[in-house]
């Protein structure tokens, strides 16, 4: 019998009983979907990862180096001068960004008609726990627009201006920029130690960031970011200004990728074991459903042996209609793991990954569950015995 009558009869087979043929597909749609969802939902989230920590949106490549003081001095690690060095010696660095995730900074200052270095804390959100003995407090509106006003220190205010009060609504020149005093606050009895409270966006808009303890850096293409990286630390060790007290370390993004990546494989590889037990099952049921279509056609079978059908050809056919079953589920369930990986990702700050190899995985597999769990049932079917069928 040639492959296309096999096949047609395999689908008259498995229509004579729809119900329990949509039964049996839908425990491999479950399994099929789990993986595929687990899968794709990996895969953005290594996607994720490379976007953000290894490459910027024209794909070239950045680092960090940081530097870690072994001393109390409040002197930044790396200044303008640093930063210059480092751009001269090295021609692959296309840019040097300094970046101060810190919030307390010292600064110079002009207060009233004194200049001098000052300490600053930069705040991100209002302080609630703050006693404002004239003015006001720094509002959310302030911060979301980066308005340049300040809180001065009632210490401060009383050394410069005589009183609280007065110090309210002079201008206070903080690295050449102006902030406008709104208010006062109790200095002794808050953790706050520093002359001036500034928001934190203002500063930073305002404020041409020249130096720091962190630098971001971005190479050109082509350039081996590890290897480059390790040469400016060690000329850093060489030559930084703050060499002397403490240490410049760089942060390899790409090891911490590579070992985050190898974490989230196995996580993928584990809880996809899991879902794959319900494919077990989802098999189970194919060889059980198998079983009972040989128990039920056992007269087919016969009227097919005594016109003079070969044994395999029955066996073929009965494989065929498991794998038919399987592989049905199989794509039906890519689409759904592909469309549920993707509603979840919604909810997610990444989007899901669906590859080409994720739909030959789920060919793949459903097609090899039919193969496995339909053996057996079309093996009995082949080898009943016409003589014992007619009897």
């Amino acid at each position: 019998m040639q492959f296309w009558e096999l096949f047609k009869t395999s689908w008259l087979s498995l229509r004579t009983n729809p119900r329990r043929s949509l039964l049996t597909i839908f425990g491999i749609v479950v399994g099929i979907a789990a993986v595929i969802t687990i899968i794709s939902l990996g895969n953005g989230v290594k996607a994720k990862m490379l976007n953000e920590l290894q490459a910027t949106s024209t794909g070239k490549q950045t680092t960090k180096i940081n530097y870690y003081s072994s001393s109390t001095t409040t002197a930044m690690g790396f200044n303008h001068q640093d930063i210059e060095k480092v751009k001269g010696k090295f021609a692959k660095v296309s840019s040097i960004k300094v970046i101060n995730p810190v919030n307390n900074v010292t600064v110079a200052a002009q207060i009233g008609n004194q200049p001098a270095n000052t300490q600053v804390t930069l705040l991100k959100q209002p302080v609630s726990s703050l006693k404002i003995l004239a003015g006001r407090e720094i509002s959310k509106y302030d911060l979301a627009v980066a308005n340049p006003v300040a809180l001065i220190s009632e210490k401060t205010a009383k050394k410069q201006y005589g009183s609280s009060s007065n110090a309210l609504g002079t201008a206070v020149e903080v690295k050449h920029v102006s902030y406008r005093v709104v208010g006062v606050y109790q200095s002794n009895k808050s953790h706050y130690k520093v002359n001036f409270l500034l928001p934190k966006k203002a500063f930073y808009q305002r404020t041409a960031v020249d130096s720091g303890n962190t630098i971001k850096l971005t190479f050109n293409r082509g350039a081996n970011v590890a290897s480059e990286s390790k040469r400016i630390v060690k000329y850093l060790k060489q030559h930084g200004s703050q060499r002397k007290q403490g240490s410049y370390e760089y942060f390899d993004v790409g090891s911490f990728l590579k070992s985050v990546s190898k974490v989230i494989d196995s996580m993928t590889v584990f809880i996809s074991a899991i879902a794959g037990i319900s494919l077990f099952i989802a098999g189970i049921g194919v060889m059980n459903m198998m079983y009972t279509s040989v128990a039920e056609r056992t007269q087919e079978i016969g009227i097919r042996l005594a016109v003079g059908a070969q044994p395999r050809s029955i066996m073929l056919q009965f494989l065929l209609e498991a794998v038919m079953l399987t592989v049905t589920g199989g794509v039906l369930g890519f689409l759904f793991g592909v469309g549920l990986a993707k509603g979840i990702s919604l909810a997610l700050p990444f989007k899901a990954v669906v590859t080409f190899s994720s739909f030959l995985l789920a060919f793949g597999v459903s097609a090899l569950v039919g193969i496995l769990f339909g053996l057996l049932p079309a093996k009995q079917a082949a080898n009943k015995n016409l003589i014992d069928i007619l009897r």
